[in-house]
């Protein structure tokens, strides 16, 4: 069986080196099948590599003498630091040799590079970020939460298709439902995009449009499928972030109140650890920038171990799977 190669850009995150090997090692243990091509500095790498006592045939050494930070403008710095982790990881999927690129840098420099160096798939207007969002039922997908704030009705039934295709493929929903998030369930309402795309969305045939979502209802697990424009996805994505991480110390504070509710905690420890699982972020992957001729997934600045071993799994799905393959003729001419 050919390996799946996955290129990983060690540099650009929140706590470099380290924890992206560590999460690269868990997910090697895991996986047989999987090879990686790590993009970095090639010191720390083998620092690492001997550190945690990794089978150095599966891992594939690419030395960056260069770097792209939070600071540098995103398309100024795809185009003048070619030798920098993260361009030379993208070229890996560009060139064949990767099926996936893996980033937890620049956003911007993740989003212009997937575009430049890897480029579109035919037909694709937009390349949408699409991360996985928990709710009380199944997880939902959120397309697009940041890579375009001003896109187009006919970009968002494009997004809608890539959703579907994702959904169906990767978290095995048959015939999923798709919804646009709006301010209210009529039709009638919402701003000019919304109102553009939604006849857009009823005509179209290859997906399982339900109509208009509303955002208290998304965690109830209303669609599989949220389509929007970037701003609305990004806002959406980052309070929700924000509201479960402030849920999460609320519990962990009334359940440490006093000597009562301690015992009640360590009682319900095992339940409420199981329950709480099912929300953690890092278990869910990354953000893939979906319609690119090849597969780049977009984790989180803070990533740690985690989060890198979770997006490895998932580029590994996501191309056993052939979902980039799926879009692509889904696409082919435009359609």
């Amino acid at each position: 069986m050919e390996k799946i190669k996955i290129a990983v850009d060690t540099l650009g995150g929140d706590y470099g080196c380290e924890y992206m090997m560590l999460g690269i090692s868990e997910a090697l243990a895991e996986y047989d099948d999987v090879d990686i091509i790590v993009t970095g500095k090639e010191d720390e790498i083998r620092k690492y590599l001997t550190e945690y006592k990794m089978d150095e045939s599966r891992i594939t050494i690419i030395h960056a003498s260069e770097e792209i930070t939070c600071h540098d403008s995103p398309v100024e710095a795809i185009r003048k630091k070619k030798d920098s982790s993260l361009v030379l990881a993208l070229n890996q999927v560009k060139e064949g040799n990767a099926m996936a690129c893996i980033s937890s840098g620049n956003s911007g420099a993740i989003l212009a590079g997937g575009q430049f160096i890897v480029g579109r798939a035919k037909g694709v207007k937009r390349t949408p970020l699409a991360p996985l969002i928990p709710t009380l039922t199944t997880p939902s997908l959120l397309i697009d939460c940041g890579a375009n704030v001003d896109a187009k009705a006919e970009n968002l039934v494009q997004f809608a298709r890539m959703g579907s295709i994702y959904m169906e493929n990767i978290e095995g929903v048959k015939n999923p439902r798709v919804g646009i998030i709006n301010i209210g369930a009529e039709d009638e309402k919402g701003n000019a995009l919304v109102k553009e795309t939604i006849p857009l969305l009823r005509e179209c045939k290859d997906i399982n449009f339900i109509g208009s979502v509303e955002s208290r209802d998304i965690p109830n697990g209303v669609a599989d499928v949220l389509v929007c424009e970037a701003f609305v996805g990004n806002a959406m994505l980052k309070l929700y972030e924000g509201v479960g991480s402030m849920f999460m110390a609320e519990i962990k504070s009334a359940l440490m109140t006093n000597f009562k509710t301690k015992i009640g905690a360590a009682l319900i420890n095992k339940t409420l650890k199981k329950t709480l699982k099912k929300y953690k972020a890092t278990d869910k992957g990354g953000a893939p920038l979906l319609g690119l001729k090849g597969l780049v997934v977009k984790i989180h600045g803070n990533s740690k171990n985690t989060e890198m071993s979770s997006a490895i799994a998932q580029c590994r799905s996501f191309i056993v799977n052939d979902v980039t393959g799926k879009i692509v003729t889904a696409f082919e001419g435009g359609e």
